[in-house]
């Protein structure tokens, strides 16, 4: 279920999995119609899915995005007893309120940033105070990795506030601002066990240099050097399963993938967020470097059998991912752009993931904000960068942009 880049790169690797029989794909894009059949269904329709799935016979339903997840679509298609991956409506609150997580970590004890729930202006503008000049403003539902301003001045912080609550109140989160390199931690959840599924690194900020506003991701790699295994394995022992423990403590386990956003500090690493999905590009690196077969590993996790499957495996290659977005991006994106020679690009082993595309006459088009998804491997991250940026500049996309420095804080700090 999705239409986005991750679900492509999904699709791209449930594809290549020796146990799967058909794949099927809604509402899918033209990327993703390379390797699954296309069903007409909209994902908000649960009815719809439900019949589709009962029909068809599905044996495993994979969701990709976050709404269906936090409108309780896993919920409907299990009560017909078909193996889902991803969470119930109450577990993926973890990302669908960022309130109800930063209270969970207060509750059980995990370590992130110092926080204030707020639902008002003045509220909010009150709360500045105790954090100075820097914090972090984030509204409390989804926000497509868009709904976060990291204020480092008074000015900023009150600017961000005002244009919060300019069309009346909303639920927010303002926190202070943790310092250190972030990581990405990818664990698999089937109710109880547990399972690591390899760490990346995002470049949320739209320019170069990490300047300008938040989007969805504009480039990631993998793995995350500056995530040791030791620092992983606190990461997992103080932020991970206390929290899987936690919502199996309350009667509503944790099944699918759990996207950890840690801020690694000099006290150790620090939950920022959690989304209850791969990550949108992150996905894109993952399978390019997971080696086993990914429909079974998902069907083990839906169906409660994780522990009795072996641990996933990956290459030692580093995978680095670009991400073409059409001009205007995050505000107001120019859709309708011509897309070409995406077969040149993938001549030497990168591969084009689809995202925000559609076909128009016959010919590939933007449809959205974030539109393709670069990526290739290489021995380390800087031989991985180039192959990426080579295979970027041999797309025909005049109406897009990205970034020219993903992975160069990696060389930097190397």
């Amino acid at each position: 279920m999705g239409s986005g880049g991750r679900e492509h790169a999904l699709a791209w690797k449930l594809a290549q999995s020796p146990t799967l029989d058909t794949l099927f794909a809604a509402p899918g894009n033209p990327g993703i119609a390379e390797h699954a059949t296309i069903a007409d269904l909209d994902v908000t329709d649960h009815r719809a899915v439900v019949d589709f799935v009962r029909r068809q016979r599905i044996g495993l339903v994979v969701i990709g995005p976050e709404a269906p997840l936090v409108d309780g679509l896993a919920d409907n298609i299990r009560s017909i007893g078909v193996p889902v991956f991803g969470p119930g409506r109450e577990a993926a609150k973890l990302e669908g309120s960022k309130g109800f997580t930063k209270d969970l970590c207060a509750r059980v004890g995990i370590p992130t940033a110092r926080y204030f729930r707020v639902t008002t202006k003045d509220g909010a503008l009150a709360c500045l105070d105790d954090f100075g000049e820097r914090c972090v403003i984030k509204a409390d539902g989804l926000a497509a990795g868009k709904g976060v301003v990291v204020a480092t001045t008074r000015a900023e912080a009150e600017a961000a506030i005002a244009d919060l609550y300019a069309h009346g109140p909303v639920e927010a989160v303002i926190e202070e601002m943790l310092e250190g390199p972030e990581a990405s931690l990818f664990v698999l959840c089937d109710g109880s066990s547990s399972v690591s599924f390899g760490s990346a690194q995002d470049h949320k900020r739209v320019g170069d240099g990490d300047t300008g506003p938040n989007t969805g991701g504009m480039g990631a790699y993998s793995p995350a050097a500056v995530l040791t295994s030791a620092l992983e394995e606190q990461a997992l022992g103080e932020i991970v399963r206390p929290t899987i423990d936690a919502l199996a403590a309350a009667g509503t386990p944790y099944v699918g993938v759990l996207y950890a956003g840690l801020m690694l500090t000099t006290d150790g690493p620090k939950l920022i967020e959690y989304n209850v999905r791969f990550g949108d590009p992150e996905c894109q690196v993952l399978m390019m470097r997971y080696t086993g077969d990914l429909a079974a590993l998902l069907l083990a996790v839906a169906s409660g059998r994780l522990a009795d499957t072996p641990a996933p495996t990956f290459s030692d290659r580093v995978a680095l991912t670009v991400v073409m977005a059409a001009d205007g991006y995050p505000a107001t994106p120019r859709t309708g752009g011509a897309i070409a020679a995406i077969d040149a690009a993938e001549a030497d082993g990168a591969v084009v993931f689809q995202a925000g595309t559609a076909l128009k006459e016959g010919r590939l088009v933007s449809s959205g904000g974030r539109v393709l998804a670069v990526t290739a491997t290489g021995s380390d991250v800087a031989a991985a960068q180039r192959a990426a940026y080579a295979a970027v500049d041999k797309v025909d996309f005049p109406s897009g942009f990205f970034r020219r420095d993903i992975g160069a804080k990696a060389l930097i700090d190397g």
